[in-house]
């Protein structure tokens, strides 16, 4: 299935990776892409590692299990590098895309000797500036995560994504706009090596 997209998220419990990932998978959907996003954790506490995944495609997929080689690994806790094989099946063609406020070649040293593709943002910058707190950088992950990935054209994700916050944020009408904010700026301001 060579149109399938597979991306692998690792964060922290309660910075958002599984709220992006969901997100995510809502926008793909709403676009008419096959999807699924689902976490993977047990019953850890907040501040424990966890991971997540997408799989977007334009056909049915028939697996059902983690993903082990994704062509996308998004970091939204850039102290993961030191604690998980972030980098553990990652395509060569693919990319990893970190929260830090370090340059992709200050990183390289980092991700076991992974030769493809590193991208960097301040996401954490992004969502205190944004929504006054740094550990929900999530969303400006996830605007990332669209720029480098092209899973979905930007314009349409805008419009999904935005539809999904609605639903998630019925009773909090004013994050809406701050998290649109925050996803337009993670999709502009996002680095490559």
């Amino acid at each position: 299935m060579s149109s399938m997209l597979e991306i692998r998220w690792h964060g922290r419990g309660g910075q958002g990776a599984k709220t992006a990932s969901l997100l995510l998978a809502d926008a793909a959907f709403d676009s008419g892409k096959f999807v699924q996003g689902f976490p993977e954790y047990g019953p850890e506490r907040m501040g424990a590692p966890i991971t997540a995944y997408n799989r977007i495609s334009d056909e049915r997929s028939p697996l059902h299990s983690n993903i082990y080689e994704p062509d996308y690994v998004v970091v939204v806790d850039v102290t993961l590098l030191d604690a998980v094989s972030v980098t553990s099946g990652l395509k060569k063609e693919g990319a990893i895309i970190i929260n830090t406020n370090k340059s992709p070649e200050e990183l390289k040293p980092k991700l076991e000797g992974y030769t493809g593709r590193v991208y960097t943002i301040d996401a954490s910058s992004i969502a205190e500036e944004v929504l006054g707190n740094r550990s929900l950088s999530n969303t400006s992950m996830l605007g990332a995560v669209v720029a480098v990935s092209k899973c979905i054209p930007e314009g349409k994700f805008m419009e999904d994504v935005k539809t999904s916050l609605n639903h998630k944020f019925a009773t909090k009408p004013q994050v809406i706009e701050k998290n649109m904010t925050a996803i337009e700026r993670g999709m502009k301001e996002v680095k490559s090596a």
